[in-house]
């Protein structure tokens, strides 16, 4: 599991994630166990070296043999110019909305699709991949997110679409607290408690308008809204792992900022080598 962070301000976007990646098998009786729990899984991706661009993924982390993080490196070469079938992105007219279009095809179509195509909807692993920054002529970011299940498979979707604020995904039970001031589960203790099930809903969502704190503010300088998110995924690593089960939710939390002038740039990050002893490979 995962927990994945946008946060939206008027200075950019920030992206944030942990490193956890849950290794699971099948069981005789049809659910699944956990095998293993790494932690230097890479969820946050520049996708091009010199243009405002930046991904972020959860859920699935590999298709077929291939990570997340080798099939975004692989559509950043494209984006580059590189290989067989590239798609160069002009520094000069470009849109985020059509980068997201091509990670679609790219991810969905093109790997994930013949993969999975015999599989039923409920048996398809989901995975999502956000894609955002800002087009060649454009002061706002766009963020579109893409995901493998739903009604929207394969096709990406805005989010914050002219707005600032925040999303998360993976395990979102305790930012959900922490921004909303309740619990994914209010609604359903609600019910457990004898408050029919469309009151119950009402009732959830006015105590979250009553006691929710405002955290993100559009105006917030992007440093502090880094650090806003290094808390809420720091808090969601330590609250996983001190519930029960296991901590699919830790490793080092990855943050990097989209911006209009300085473009995506790492505020923290993990290398499995020393950057000093491979100064060629420092930017990878």
């Amino acid at each position: 599991m995962t927990i994945a962070l946008l946060i939206k301000v008027h200075d950019g976007v920030v992206l944030a994630a942990d490193s956890a990646t849950t290794l699971t098998a099948a069981q005789p009786d049809g659910s699944t166990a956990i095998v293993n729990i790494y932690n230097n899984a890479n969820k946050v991706f520049n996708l091009h070296k010199k243009l405002p661009i930046g991904a972020m993924t959860w859920g699935l982390g590999n298709i077929g043999p291939a990570s997340i993080s080798r099939l975004s490196k692989d559509l950043r070469d494209k984006f580059h110019g590189m290989g067989s079938d590239p798609w160069v992105l002009d520094p000069k007219a470009y849109e985020i909305e059509e980068v997201a279009s091509r990670a679609a095809k790219f991810l969905h179509d093109d790997h994930f699709v013949p993969l999975y195509e015999q599989a039923d909807d409920e048996h398809k692993p989901d995975l999502g991949y956000l894609v955002g920054g800002y087009s060649s002529d454009s002061d706002d970011p766009r963020v579109f997110v893409i995901s493998t299940t739903g009604p929207s498979a394969g096709k990406p979707v805005e989010v914050l679409a002219g707005d600032t604020g925040a999303f998360w995904w993976g395990q979102p039970e305790a930012i959900t607290r922490i921004l909303t001031g309740v619990s994914l589960d209010t609604a359903v203790a609600l019910t457990n408690l004898g408050v029919p099930a469309p009151q119950a809903q009402q009732t959830a969502a006015a105590i979250q308008q009553q006691v929710q704190t405002q955290l993100v503010v559009a105006a917030m300088p992007i440093q502090d809204a880094i650090d806003l998110a290094e808390f809420l995924v720091h808090s969601t690593i330590q609250y996983v792992r001190f519930s029960p089960g296991g901590a699919t939710v830790g490793g080092p939390i990855e943050i990097a900022t989209i911006t209009k002038h300085e473009g995506f740039k790492w505020v923290a990050r993990k290398h499995y080598f020393q950057a000093g002893l491979n100064p060629a490979s420092e930017t990878v």
